[in-house]
């Protein structure tokens, strides 16, 4: 089939609001500049947790990025700490303060006093149907599960950067970082009944990654925006070559809420059950996709029986329009 890149973008309309909740690190921030500039939609709410960097730092990056936007959305700050298991950052591929290290001011506001808990609770019941877009490991959303279950049925999306479906990992050999840092709080959401849609890290990889080429190209547009959003991957483009002998930057996050605005992106899905390991080191946060269907076999049925009587499969997202899901990063950072 050959590729198609158009030489613009235009989103479709989201009908809902968004709810956002970030480790904000480099790849984060992209993405929420995407979403706070498109004009198609309104982020109702941002809230953080911990992941790449420590919540107190996600939470200072997700104020910085909002500020760049010009944009008031409230920032709420939320869990420490992973469910069940010790913190664990990324800093070794964004940077101490998830940024890349570049020493950007702090913003001039503070975070909203409620917690982020509370916060992803009220938005969602306030405003049913949204789409609720995670960016990081999933402990928040977990416990605002915990705390009021019936507000899985109120979201109308929930899309999910996390985990490495049929293939491997960046973290371990079995696991993608925001599944494998909090896997509990992982199969708690997946196991909720929550319509989730999941954005594997496969997908911003190979064509998806901006080249060199495609850096200069973004550079080009001389924004603040612009310039911010390569600087401040700049640890993460070493990183990612490190890690994948791949050069560029790559992008999950922004690849996550570039399908989040605009669905057609998907070139390829198919709707399974997913569950998520939690009892072995080996494979620890490993998403288990049912690809074949098999999960009511009767030698899988007692193993998968949380996932068959909530009878709600995932979306599993295999491939994406990589000259698409580029012009519609391009759209929002001119």
């Amino acid at each position: 089939m050959p590729r198609f890149t158009p030489r613009f973008v235009i989103l479709r309309r989201v009908n809902s609001p968004l709810l956002i909740d970030t480790d904000t690190a480099s790849d984060d921030a992209v993405a929420l500049i995407m979403a706070l500039r498109s004009p198609q939609i309104q982020v109702l709410a941002i809230t953080t947790v911990v992941g790449n960097v420590e919540v107190q730092q996600a939470t200072r990056n997700a104020l910085y990025t909002a500020e760049l936007c010009d944009s008031r959305v409230p920032v709420f700050m939320g869990a420490e700490k992973p469910l069940q298991r010790p913190h664990v950052s990324a800093a070794w591929f964004h940077g101490r303060d998830g940024l890349g290290d570049h020493g950007y001011p702090p913003s001039r506001r503070a975070p909203e006093k409620q917690s982020a808990t509370d916060a992803i609770i009220e938005t969602i019941e306030s405003h049913p149907g949204l789409v609720l877009v995670t960016l990081g490991p999933l402990t928040n959303v977990a416990l605002a599960l915990q705390k009021k279950p019936g507000i899985a049925t109120k979201v109308g999306r929930c899309v999910v950067m996390g985990g490495a479906p049929c293939c491997e990992g960046n973290v371990t050999p079995a696991a993608e970082y925001n599944i494998w840092c909090d896997p509990e709080a992982a199969r708690l959401v997946m196991r909720s009944g929550l319509p989730v849609e999941l954005v594997g890290w496969h997908l911003c990889r190979g064509e998806a990654v901006l080249t060199p080429s495609d850096i200069q190209h973004v550079l080009s547009f001389g924004t603040p925006v612009a310039k911010f959003a390569i600087e401040c991957n700049s640890r993460g483009q070493e990183a990612f070559f490190e890690q994948s002998g791949e050069r560029g930057i790559s992008l999950p996050d922004p690849v996550a809420m570039a399908i989040a605005l605009d669905p057609s992106i998907i070139t390829a899905q198919s709707e399974h059950y997913v569950d998520v390991e939690t009892g072995s080191e080996l494979t620890r946060g490993m998403t288990v996709v049912d690809r074949l269907n098999v999960a009511h076999d009767e030698r899988n049925r007692e193993v998968w029986a949380a996932h068959l009587a909530g009878g709600r499969k995932a979306k599993v997202f295999w491939t994406i329009d990589s000259g698409r899901w580029k012009q519609a990063l391009y759209a929002t950072l001119r």
